[in-house]
């Protein structure tokens, strides 16, 4: 075991050097990438998710609804987050057939609204049936 452990040491090492190796040309391009990715995260997207986690665990006390709030949430930073790159700027190299012809301001607008039309029908018939259930439970003798 320790023979494999070993190899694939040395293979996850040797490929991480090739493509630092590769990387090494561009690195001067590449590294406000690298760093800017995690520092952006730090300084700006987790303290602005904590406080959205916060002023949604105060505002909805329902563990139900909470739940599915975080989901639509979860997806809809999901779906603006693929759709960034088309958004931010039009594309520099000549047109692909069949890719930049979409309207994706409309699509996006269209996978938000999805979202949030299901997670407003699953909350509806979850309340519907959880005041069935309270009904029923207060109607015995």
């Amino acid at each position: 075991m320790r023979a494999v452990r070993l190899l694939l040491f040395v293979v996850g090492a040797a490929a991480t050097a090739y493509g630092g190796w590769l990387l090494l040309p561009q690195l001067a391009t590449t590294l406000p990438w690298l760093i800017g990715g995690p520092v952006l995260h730090d300084v700006l997207v987790a303290p602005l998710v904590g406080l959205a986690g916060l002023t949604l665990g105060r505002l909805v006390t329902d563990r139900l609804r909470r739940a599915w709030i975080a989901a639509g949430l979860l997806a809809s930073v999901t779906l603006l987050l693929i759709a960034v790159p088309l958004l931010w700027r039009p594309p520099s190299a000549p047109p692909n057939p069949g890719l930049p012809d979409r309207d994706y301001p409309l699509g996006l607008a269209v996978g938000l609204a999805v979202v949030w039309a299901v997670i407003v029908i699953v909350l509806v018939v979850a309340t519907t049936v959880k005041r069935g259930v309270t009904d029923r439970r207060t109607d015995r003798p």
